[in-house]
């Protein structure tokens, strides 16, 4: 009887152990094809706006702008979350605001490889439904990095990434090739693009989706590429005339000991100029189909920084649809704080140099507004919060106050509340 007992006490252990395995292996099995959450970053606290925003309008007394971002990020990451919940409280908008915007779609190429909560701003603010948006990721970003870029643009049918990724090096081609790897993709878009303006990850616009349009097509843009640079100036001739490897995912460094290039093919004037670009579509069409653009891309492999020499010189050939040869430096496309220019173009930086560039604090804001670029350069999240805080709110309010179509709630990212936290009015910024 004893023995009975232990047999049947023997069986029920095993029998529940088997349910216990097969238990975790339903569920595991359950689990693994169950919807992938959309893994965002959290773009915005619920804290109140600085009180020394210098750009915004001041609040009444008492009251003070609360942003609206304030989505847990545990929710946008559940499984089932529906993409038009996820752009509704990210506030993106998704209509076109003019006829005018509407009947001019442009075309944008965002290469990133860090700042995810800046990049997400930035494809916010600049983001409607009639433009296109590639996105190039560095190839060397860390995976958990592509995959949340990836799960956000899955939502957009106009945003999506590159099909071929470069493993980026700071001066060297593969920059340059990054922008045209876009450029195929874009050419073979459904979206009849009229334009391509060229973003990294840490712009942030200055001008409105309208006020670009209305740029490029004012009297001295409309039909005329915008690649700002001049005749390549002997500071800068070193570039183009030793050859340049790229050392893996580091730098740029002379070939050797400073082996000399040939002569530019076709016996080209090779100029100088900004990296940043507003190119129209057949400009962009010909840079990929003519062989004398082939030629010099071929032959730019191995100079120093060639997106900065390879699409001005393009432009100053007059076989060139839309060229601009006598373009010089014109064309207000960045607001940028050179160190070098301290004390001339700009009276200092109030957030922190970077290869001499300025990463904006909220005390430069008044500048980069004032210059009414198309775009400023550079911000980041991390060191300098306020500074975007600020500037985004700004340009949202400015976005929609220039809308010709009823704005809808969730397109605004601002509150006005009394200390008891009561809802007074909600705006851009």
């Amino acid at each position: 009887m004893v023995q009975l007992e232990s047999t049947k006490c023997s069986f029920l252990l095993c029998l529940g152990v088997c349910i216990l395995i097969c238990s975790v292996i339903y569920l595991k099995a359950k689990v693994s094809n169950a919807p992938q959450a959309i893994v965002l970053p959290n773009v915005l606290s619920c804290q109140p706006l600085p009180d020394n925003c210098p750009i915004l309008p001041s609040s009444p007394p008492g009251f003070k702008w609360q942003r609206n971002d304030c989505t847990n990020t545990s929710e946008v990451n559940k499984p089932k979350v529906s993409c038009a919940r996820l752009r509704s409280e990210l506030h993106f908008i998704m209509s076109p605001l003019s006829k005018e915007e509407k009947d001019f779609p442009l075309a944008f190429i965002i290469t990133i490889h860090k700042e995810l909560k800046t990049f997400v701003r930035l494809l916010r603010a600049i983001y409607v439904p009639q433009n296109v948006y590639c996105i190039h990721i560095d190839a060397k970003a860390p995976e958990e990095y592509k995959t949340r870029v990836q799960n956000l643009v899955r939502c957009f049918p106009n945003v999506f990434l590159a099909s071929v990724s470069e493993r980026v090096t700071y001066a060297g081609f593969s920059r340059l090739k990054a922008d045209i790897n876009c450029m195929k993709d874009l050419v073979r878009s459904p979206k009849k693009w009229r334009r391509v303006i060229n973003l990294c990850g840490q712009d942030f616009p200055i001008q409105s989706n309208l006020e670009l349009v209305r740029y490029m097509q004012g009297s001295k843009w409309k039909d005329r590429n915008m690649t700002p640079g001049v005749k390549q100036p002997p500071t800068m001739q070193h570039r183009t005339e030793f050859q340049y490897v790229e050392v893996k995912d580091s730098h740029v460094a002379l070939k050797g000991k400073g082996e000399k290039k040939g002569p530019s093919p076709h016996n080209l004037t090779i100029y100088f100029g900004t990296a940043y670009y507003s190119l129209t579509r057949e400009f962009v069409e010909y840079a990929l189909s003519s062989p004398v653009a082939q030629d010099l891309l071929e032959w730019s492999k191995d100079t120093f920084s060639p997106d900065e020499h390879y699409w001005v010189t393009l432009n100053h050939l007059e076989e060139a649809p839309n060229s601009h040869v006598n373009g010089g430096w014109d064309g207000n496309i960045r607001a940028i704080k050179w160190k070098d220019q301290e004390g001339t173009v700009h009276q200092g930086c109030e957030g922190r140099y970077v290869r001499d560039i300025c990463i904006f604090g909220i005390g430069d804001l008044p500048w980069v507004v004032n210059k009414g670029s198309m775009f400023a350069n550079k911000f980041e999240t991390a060191s300098f919060p306020e500074a975007l805080d600020c500037l985004e709110l700004w340009h949202r309010n400015k976005l929609l106050q220039q809308a010709t179509v009823p704005i809808q709630p969730s397109w605004h990212l601002a509150t006005l509340v009394n200390v008891n936290s009561t809802l007074i009015s909600t705006a851009g910024g």
